[in-house]
């Protein structure tokens, strides 16, 4: 399974899922999870609606990716667009379609911006019992080592 949220990190975590499936003649199952937590508590009268179709819209063209990437690849990839928090969602879907691996990109944050903002990779790989792979943006580390 390879997470994605359309960001650059996860489009390299996507090309090493893709590269992964094909070497194990493996499915891929492209993930995006349109994330409701921060609508929950937004006035009545703001447009949900378009926000969600929005939210839709950018899911599709994430996994439509990994698609383009699995079509290259001779890999077979089912997108696959879920609502709700992504961390959970995430680990809830892996687990009851009991997928080999989770592949997931992150920024790398950490200090104040990883306890302020969280971290969907975080939460997944302390509560998965499936395993995880995450891809960090190359160069992420030697910046921070520096």
């Amino acid at each position: 399974m390879i997470a994605t949220d359309g960001s650059v990190c996860s489009r390299l975590a996507a090309n090493r899922g893709i590269e992964l499936a094909r070497l194990s003649g493996g499915t891929v199952y492209a993930v995006y999870v349109i994330s409701t937590e921060y609508f929950s508590s937004m006035a009545v009268d703001f447009n949900w609606e378009r926000m969600h179709e929005a939210l839709r819209k950018d899911g599709c063209k994430a996994v439509n990716y990994v698609k383009g990437i699995g079509e290259m690849e001779n890999v077979n990839v089912k997108c696959v667009l879920l609502e709700g928090h992504p961390a959970t969602e995430l680990i809830r879907y892996a687990e009851e379609e009991k997928m080999d691996i989770i592949v997931m990109g992150t920024l790398g944050r950490t200090g104040i911006d990883r306890l302020l903002l969280g971290s969907v990779a975080v939460n997944v790989v302390r509560h998965s019992k499936v395993p995880v792979m995450v891809v960090r943006e190359k160069g992420k580390s030697e910046e921070k080592a520096s």
